[in-house]
């Protein structure tokens, strides 16, 4: 387990839960980028402190998060957030689910371009 999973076990559960029902988009999303096939290693909702990011690349501390419904009407807390992750050193990058639903080559040109 990753050290910032050890440091909190409900954001370690949590993730954990996450990872046994994901949404469609983050299905079809994890679809292209497990097993390296980007050329960098990416770990599905993996913890970065209190945060649990959809998918986490930590050799390059990139973020991908899929932005559904969940997240409509959310923007200020998403930005919040964001800026807590850019200041322990992560960058995160936001994919639109309906990108990743009605064009998954594009969705994953907008990860790849994130990580070259």
């Amino acid at each position: 387990m990753h050290r910032s999973s050890r440091s909190c076990p409900r954001i370690a559960r949590f993730a954990h839960e996450r990872r046994q029902h994901p949404t469609v988009s983050e299905q079809k999303l994890w679809s292209r980028l497990k097993g390296s096939q980007l050329g960098v290693g990416f770990r599905r909702e993996f913890a970065v402190g209190r945060y649990i990011a959809d998918f986490a690349a930590p050799s390059l501390r990139v973020i991908v998060e899929v932005d559904g419904g969940y997240h409509v009407g959310l923007g200020a807390r998403d930005a919040r957030r964001d800026r807590a992750l850019a200041r322990a050193g992560w960058r995160v990058v936001r994919v639109d689910a309906a990108l990743v639903m009605a064009d998954l080559e594009a969705a994953v040109a907008v990860v790849t371009a994130s990580v070259r």
